[in-house]
């Protein structure tokens, strides 16, 4: 039986087929973003995977059902499978925010999910990271989020070399769409054709404004000429203060089509051009007010990153680290009448926290040491009796194999608690 189009199995390594996905190599990034979100001072959060369909729609419309994976359950309830964070967030600190000082900072792991088109870089679901300020409405906290994009991607060894962050503004697109067109009701529209610029056929999208009663050519120059707006500038003085300058630069091709944003956006991209957006987001100053009903105003801005684009840019610039099973000692069973003692010494080993494999079932002793070979364990481990019938520990390092024989499990355990490991 085939998995879903669209959805992954996760294999540890050595993975059996290139069309699998590793699950040592998921467990590295989530362990990166959550290092770095740790050092910035966030809080991880999680919420339910499945959520009432209407917290969906009341923020994006009924077209977004189209691309969810929604059902009526046994209650007769709408239910959607979450496809982005942001709105369980927003229902979770509009419920709550009087119990947290602000600013709240968070960030989540959660699995998402949307019933799509698959393509390069998108999938039916995907595990995405996400960390938002709630609670601050200075330019300060745009740019704390900035930074922690870049250096998240820092902590996986890309460069400024290897990717920017393209700043924008809706504020400056929102006076821009108020100052050329009269019906207002369709500015939504409006960003919905800024956002597909870059991928549209350009005869398509300046149809698309000139029935809005706009000029493509005006919309192209004003994107090109890239003047900060005070708020843009404000956060580049933040991020060059951090030496951060040669990671960022403003550019109004980048507008967000989600619409909830509200002030800065920014997507995060690959300077060669061969992914689609690594990460975005921006400034969401009403979504809280919006989901609660009017009964919370919170100023929020948060970003998502997803894994799957990540995995494939770390593929491709060969920053991926080499995995294998983490196995620091393999203790080899020659002699199965000391099976016992040796399970007593690998529970210390255990509880002293180091890692440690054995053969489940009587091995021969050469299969035992070429399966420690095949772990990389830096240690072998086995017991012997004495011509006085008194156990004998000993420990060989497999970089040398120079082997080391004690006495006692406590002298055993104090060699190895003082090698480098």
């Amino acid at each position: 039986m085939d998995r879903l189009p669209g959805f992954r199995d996760f294999y540890p390594e050595p993975l059996p087929h290139k069309d699998v996905w590793s699950a040592d190599v998921r467990g590295y990034i989530f362990n990166t973003w959550r290092q770095v979100s740790l050092r910035y001072g966030f809080r991880e959060y999680d919420g339910p995977p499945l959520e009432p369909l209407e917290l969906y729609t009341l923020k994006s419309g009924d077209e977004i059902v189209a691309q969810l994976y929604n059902f009526t359950d046994k209650g007769q309830r709408q239910i959607s499978l979450r496809p982005e964070m942001t709105p369980t967030l927003a229902r979770m600190v509009a419920a709550h925010h009087g119990n947290y000082r602000k600013p709240i900072k968070w960030f989540s792991i959660p699995q998402l999910f949307r019933y799509e088109r698959q393509q390069k870089g998108r999938l039916r679901e995907h595990f995405q990271f996400n960390a938002d300020i709630l609670g601050d409405a200075a330019s300060g906290a745009d740019a704390e989020i900035v930074a922690l994009v870049i250096d998240v991607l820092r902590a996986f060894g890309l460069t400024h070399e290897d990717f920017v962050i393209r700043l924008s503004s809706r504020s400056a697109w929102s006076q821009y769409f108020s100052q050329r067109c009269a019906d207002q009701e369709r500015s939504y529209e409006f960003f919905q054709i800024i956002d597909k610029l870059e991928r549209e056929d350009p005869v398509v999208s300046r149809e698309k404004l000139s029935q809005l009663g706009m000029s493509y050519d005006e919309v192209a120059a004003f994107i090109a000429s890239g003047e900060p707006t005070e708020e843009l500038q404000s956060i580049l003085d933040n991020l060059a203060a951090r030496g951060l300058s040669d990671f960022v630069k403003v550019d109004y091709g980048v507008i967000r089509g989600l619409a909830y944003y509200t002030g800065p956006v920014f997507e995060a991209f690959d300077r060669k051009g061969n992914f689609r957006a690594i990460a975005g987001g921006g400034r969401y100053d009403h979504l809280t007010q919006l989901i609660s009903g009017g009964k919370a105003q919170i100023p929020s801005l948060g970003f998502g990153m997803g894994d799957v684009v990540l995995t494939e840019l770390l593929k491709e610039r060969g920053l991926l680290p080499t995995f294998s099973a983490p196995a620091q000692i393999y203790a080899l069973i020659e002699d199965e009448s000391l099976r016992l003692g040796t399970l007593t010494a690998i529970q210390s080993f255990r509880d002293a926290g180091f890692s440690t494999d054995y053969s489940l079932a009587p091995l021969k002793a050469d299969k035992q040491f070429k399966r420690a070979l095949e772990l990389k364990a830096q240690w072998t481990f086995r017991l012997e009796k004495n011509d006085a019938s008194e156990l004998v520990y000993l420990i060989k390092t497999l970089s040398t194999r120079e082997e080391q024989r004690f006495s006692s499990l406590e002298q055993t355990l104090q060699f190895l608690q003082n090698q480098p490991h």
